[in-house]
């Protein structure tokens, strides 16, 4: 169904919502397939950017992700990482916020890049949407599973495996996903809230009192990129952004997307950079630059929650680890939702059986996306569970292993989908005429398109440094393939919907609308 301005908001398919000239969804007549379009009106501006930023969980980055990367990687420049990526960004989202005005979908990476560079790239990207984005989710299982063990053993003196929390979570996830979105962003709204407050609350404290006792901004210096494992560290820093882009994904659902969604998009970005330089800056102050990779090797997840009692006392310590976990947990919530999007979009598309495309008739969630995401994550934690030979409270299984390799090969998936996008922006206005009327947009997804593939190599070049192998070690060709078999089976599968298209009679196939991602 096109709308107004001629452009296709949906899949083309029966449950597309006709949008109006300003973005908004008319109201579906009888015949319209309600259990196979979104619930539209039911996302403003704040209620979206809330369920983006969660995905984030700038909590979890700042004590998860970033004692990682300053212990795994050796990385002490991580704040001018951080506003390096965020201008990356920045550009990124002048060509993919246009995109956003004149392509409403479930699948926003995938369909743009259909919209873009064919039919058969769509569905290849796809795959590794889905593959990417359920990585990034199982990871985090990991480490909350992890977090939840350690607490319930400091607390209560319950001595459990970090599998049975993070199983129950899986659980909890799934349910909540059947709830209601508007309501959802209310939940992970009071919890992000909460995490910035006590978060800037550290910074402020690390700044007033570093350990060196002074200022340093030798995590500014572009000499403090000059050791580690600098493409790692930027593919796991550009994980921690994370989310700005899923904020297409619920276009279908928001009130004016043509400017609700752009406008989340930047404000997203651009206070995730400003917001977690500072932070990164912040831990260097309080550990002292010096010392900070060290600190960070010996006290992994901890070593927040050490400077923050050292700062600001055990109390303070204690709040911020619980939010710790609960921010884990919305961010979880946040990935689930965005996973059984794309997998309802792809049910739509035939890229999935036609069931995932389908939602709960109650409550409008995509029902059948939401149960292949929980059951995906069920068989990523027992795998990982089996294979774990460790005493309780060791974190190599759920925070060396599956929390790490999994936000590899998830941030690696991300990055290579952003890449594409930037591309299949400028080859989709060049082929409308509009180069000129659009000239400085695609000058910046030119610039950004190089960037994050210059991050997609060197990140595969230093895969080894992550996975903790050498470089000749199955393992460190094993997770990256993880991305090029998705690839390769989304390839495989719009050349198979292509090939049926072109074998059908005229009569059985209804003509597909030109310019549709679901167009294969």
């Amino acid at each position: 169904m096109r709308s107004e301005t001629g452009e296709t908001s949906g899949t083309g398919r029966t449950g597309e919502a006709a949008r109006t000239e300003d973005g908004g969804a008319t109201r579906p007549g009888p015949d319209d397939g309600r259990d196979r379009a979104l619930r539209s009106g039911r996302l403003g501006t704040p209620g979206l950017l809330l369920s983006v930023l969660a995905a984030s969980a700038p909590l979890m980055v700042v004590a998860g992700v970033m004692p990682t990367a300053f212990a795994e990687m050796g990385v002490v420049g991580q704040p001018l990482l951080f506003l390096t990526l965020g201008a990356v960004l920045v550009l990124f989202c002048v060509g993919y916020a246009e995109m956003s005005r004149h392509v409403h979908h479930a699948g926003a990476l995938y369909a743009y890049i259909a919209r873009g560079l064919g039919p058969t790239a769509g569905a290849g990207a796809s795959w590794v949407a889905l593959v990417a984005y359920s990585a990034l989710q199982a990871g985090i299982y990991g480490l909350f599973g992890f977090e939840v063990s350690g607490l319930l053993d400091t607390h209560l003196h319950v001595v459990i495996d970090w599998w049975v929390p993070a199983l129950l979570a899986v659980a909890l996830a799934g349910g909540l996903a059947w709830l209601r979105i508007d309501l959802n962003a209310k939940v992970l709204g009071v919890l992000l809230a909460a995490e910035v407050v006590l978060v800037t609350v550290f910074d402020a404290a690390a700044v007033a009192h570093p350990a060196a006792d002074r200022l340093s901004l030798h995590a500014f210096n572009p000499h403090a990129l000059s050791r580690g494992s600098v493409g790692v560290a930027l593919c796991f820093c550009l994980a921690a952004f994370t989310g700005f882009e899923q904020a297409p994904v619920y276009a279908e659902e928001t009130r004016r997307p043509r400017v609700v969604v752009r406008r989340v998009m930047f404000l997203a970005v651009g206070s995730m950079a400003l917001f977690f330089a500072f932070s990164s800056w912040a831990l260097t102050l309080a550990a002292g630059p010096r010392d900070i990779v060290d600190s960070a090797q010996k006290q992994g997840p901890g070593l927040l929650f050490a400077l923050a009692d050292k700062n600001l006392g055990g109390t303070f310590a204690e709040v911020l680890h619980v939010l710790f976990v609960t921010g884990m947990f919305a961010a979880l919530l946040s990935f689930h939702n965005v996973v059984a999007r794309y997998a309802f979009a792809m049910g739509r598309e035939a890229l999935l059986p036609a069931g995932f495309g389908r939602t709960n008739a109650d409550t409008g969630a995509p029902a059948a996306g939401s149960l292949l995401q929980t059951a995906v994550s069920v068989a990523v934690v027992a795998l990982f569970a089996v294979t774990d030979h460790g005493q309780a409270g060791d974190p190599t299984a759920p925070v060396t292993h599956l929390f790490t390799w999994m936000a590899g090969v998830g941030a690696l998936g991300v990055v290579l989908l952003m890449a594409a996008v930037s591309l299949a922006v400028i080859v989709f206005f060049v082929r409308r005429g509009a180069v000129r009327a659009q000239a400085w947009r695609l000058l910046a997804a030119g610039a950004s398109g190089t960037a994050l593939l210059g991050i997609a190599a060197y990140t595969v070049r230093q895969f080894p440094a992550l996975v903790g192998a050498g470089p000749d070690a199955t393992l460190s060709r094993l997770l990256p393939g993880i991305v090029a078999v998705a690839l390769g089976v989304g390839l495989a599968r719009g050349l198979v919907l292509r090939a049926r298209r072109r074998a059908a009679p005229a009569d059985e196939v209804p003509p597909p609308r030109r310019g549709s991602a679901g167009e294969l």
